[in-house]
């Protein structure tokens, strides 16, 4: 049973799903202070948090069982990210649930700033008619500056271009063709600072983006520019923003974020130029069921042993590479551990091919769910997709991979080979009929289907082996699920793999073992 341990408010469909997995216990235990949190978390192999809840290094470390962290919302600087990749946690988040709705409020925070509704409306309802006051402007024509074209960053440029508005970017990492297709220029920083009527911001909370926009950056603003923040506070230099309000080098900014929330005492709350919002940007009834469910999800996933579409610290995996991949990530896990428990002699290097369909796809979520079947037969420590690469690190291990488009007789074809002194030892498999299937084990062509306790042979092809090693699993009230044999040539080296309801005992392996005409035996778990 995986418990799973929820201190916020999520909505009501978030929990049903939760409740709706397999094996699951789901407590609601809201507001719980740091040390009754460490206190019971070691009884929960899953956590779910908003924003309030502190996921420390600490919390991290008191969570023994703890598989996975699911973060309902976008943002995870109240998680230590790096302490639970250390021991192998998966962190989850919502970040596609609230793209709309924070889009949505940057546009009418653009809107607000435009029309000045919030200052006007507080003029009318004391009592004043001071329509001369709040002279306007229009946001056609104007040019608006986006810090970051992820998900929220082209939904508010499809939004802005609706307004007939000119929009540029600002983004390392998303491609000038990305831009192109959304109709926005790609710029360099000094660019988007010089030529933008309004900037927005949506980039996440990093060191490389704390403090983004100092003084040096705002006074680099064109004169009477508006600045716009519904991502992160700390993003933004409040003191220096301050100043550039007060000397009338900015025209106004509109804030949903802050770098101490509340803003207790924060003179940019109630200034003349500034429209406050209490972090809205996901507080949406449609943005909070999407969140709630798309965390459910994730956390279900990450219990089960799968690859969530939303893993923080493991890769992401785009929709159109997803129907593809994940059905190999399962695979690539029972082929990495197969190799490890029959691969007895030290490996030089392993090798990971992708052939097929696989091969033209980003395969970093195959590639880690193998190197978690090599490792976890032989760590002390659980190892995940998360892990992984860590651990591999510190041992050494030597991984190279290539893609191959052609395959003769799959669709896809992943090959795991470990190379040894005495030359590579190869094996592959394939899905199908939606299941994963082994095809071909140290040289042997087979098919067999993964995931019961296997007795696996190396024997010379004899008559009567079968029948032997059957009597002795009979003699010991082990059943046979499905028998697979595979050989080079009539009456020289054989496989044998038989699968079984429950593992050898062993006892009966060592009398497998001394059969004469069997080389080797071993008891695999997939």
């Amino acid at each position: 049973m995986n418990r799973i341990l929820v201190t916020e408010k999520i909505s009501n469909e978030g929990l049903d799903a939760l409740r709706a997995g397999t094996n699951v216990e789901v407590d609601v235990r809201l507001n719980l202070d740091k040390d009754t949190l460490l206190a019971v978390l070691p009884d929960y192999h899953a956590l779910v948090v908003r924003s309030e809840t502190k996921v420390t290094a600490p919390v991290i470390e008191a969570g023994t069982q703890l598989q996975v962290v699911g973060r309902a919302g976008s943002g995870v600087d109240n998680i230590d990210v790096d302490a639970a990749t250390q021991r192998g946690i998966m962190v989850v988040n919502a970040p596609a649930s609230n793209n709309v709705a924070v889009a949505e409020l940057t546009i009418g925070l653009l809107l607000g700033l435009a029309r000045q509704i919030p200052q006007s409306h507080v003029s009318l309802q004391s009592g004043k008619w001071e329509r001369s006051k709040f002279m306007g402007w229009e946001v056609r024509g104007k040019t608006l500056g986006l810090v970051g074209l992820g998900r929220i960053g082209s939904e508010v440029a499809r939004r802005a271009r609706g307004f007939e508005m000119q929009v540029v970017t600002y983004d390392p990492v998303v491609s000038s063709d990305r831009a192109n297709q959304l109709g926005v220029g790609s710029v360099t920083m000094e660019e988007l600072l010089e030529r933008s009527d309004i900037i927005s911001l949506h980039v996440p909370l990093v060191e490389g983006t704390r403090n983004l926009f100092d003084a040096d950056r705002i006074a680099r603003m064109k004169p009477g520019a508006f600045l716009i923040n519904a991502s992160r506070g700390g993003i933004v230099d409040e003191a220096a923003l301050l100043a550039a309000l007060d000397s009338g080098h900015l025209g106004g900014a509109a804030l949903d974020v802050y770098s101490q929330e509340p803003p207790t005492n924060n003179p940019l709350v109630g200034h003349p130029k500034v429209i406050t919002t209490p972090h809205l940007g996901a507080s949406t009834r449609e943005a909070q069921v999407l969140v709630g469910i798309d965390t459910a999800e994730g956390v279900l996933a990450a219990l089960r042993g799968d690859t969530p579409r939303y893993a923080v610290n493991a890769p992401f995996i785009a929709p159109e590479a997803w129907s593809v991949l994940q059905p190999y990530i399962g695979l690539g896990q029972q082929l990495g551990s197969l190799c490890m428990q029959l691969v007895v002699d030290p490996v030089r290097e392993y090798e990971l091919e992708y052939r097929g369909e696989l091969a033209a796809v980003d395969t970093l979520p195959v590639r880690l769910a193998v190197l978690q079947g090599l490792l976890q037969t032989t760590s002390e420590h659980r190892v995940t997709p998360v892990n992984a690469p860590l651990i591999a690190r510190e041992r050494g291990m030597r991984i190279s991979e290539r893609s191959n488009p052609n395959t003769e007789n799959y669709a896809s074809l992943l090959v795991v080979r470990a190379h040894t002194a005495d030359g590579a030892r190869e094996f592959s498999g394939t899905m199908l009929r939606d299941e994963p299937h082994i095809v071909q084990a140290d040289g042997f062509w087979v098919d067999f289907v993964p995931g019961d306790p296997l007795l696996i042979t190396y024997h010379r092809d004899r008559p009567g082996i079968i029948g032997r090693v059957g009597t002795m699993l009979g003699a010991a009230d082990v059943n046979i699920s499905g028998m697979y044999v595979g050989r080079m040539a009539p009456r020289e080296g054989a496989m044998m793999i038989l699968r079984l309801d429950e593992p050898v005992p062993e006892a009966v392996l060592d009398q497998v073992r001394a059969e004469p005409d069997i080389d080797l035996a071993y008891s695999v778990v997939t």
